[in-house]
């Protein structure tokens, strides 16, 4: 029985560490969402500045989501700017970029977002938590779309 408590714990502990990956990546990518926002230029200003604070608004909501996932878990969710961006590992961009700039580096931190809420649905699934797997399947559908938008941007 012993085996069983730590193997489940283990599972658990697993699940919101990767949750928490997620959460630091969904606050990584509003940062830099926000900041494109700030700082397009050009012809498409006006469409791309509309996007980005959609997306960032989005994730503002996500995040809170996650982190409350977290703690319903029983564990803690990460905080402070300095270790959600550490724990993200996202390249941070400066600005000023051109406009396809901003989208490709948006993408490139979409893409890996994804790759690290799957790996959380994945654990999701091994620890038989439903709830969570529920949570991170509806982040990557939402970014995965949010990439297919993204590079229509970019398509001649």
């Amino acid at each position: 029985m012993k085996t069983t408590k730590t193997t489940t714990k283990s599972k658990t502990t697993r699940l919101t560490d990767s949750l928490n990956q997620v959460l630091a990546d969904s606050y990584e990518l509003m940062s830099m969402t926000h900041q494109a926002h700030w700082n397009v230029e050009g012809a498409g200003f006006f469409a791309l500045h509309t996007a980005f604070q959609t997306q960032y608004e989005e994730l503002f909501t996500a995040i809170d989501e996650i982190a409350e996932r977290v703690r319903a878990l029983d564990a803690y969710a990460i905080g402070g700017l300095k270790q959600l961006g550490q724990t993200a590992n996202m390249q941070e961009f400066v600005s000023p970029l051109s406009q396809s700039d901003y989208v490709r580096k948006l993408i490139k931190a979409n893409e890996k977002l994804v790759a690290d809420a799957t790996r959380a649905r994945d654990l999701a699934g091994e620890a038989n938590d439903p709830e969570s797997q529920d949570l991170m399947i509806g982040r990557i559908t939402l970014h995965q779309k949010t990439i297919w938008m993204l590079k229509s941007f970019l398509k001649d």
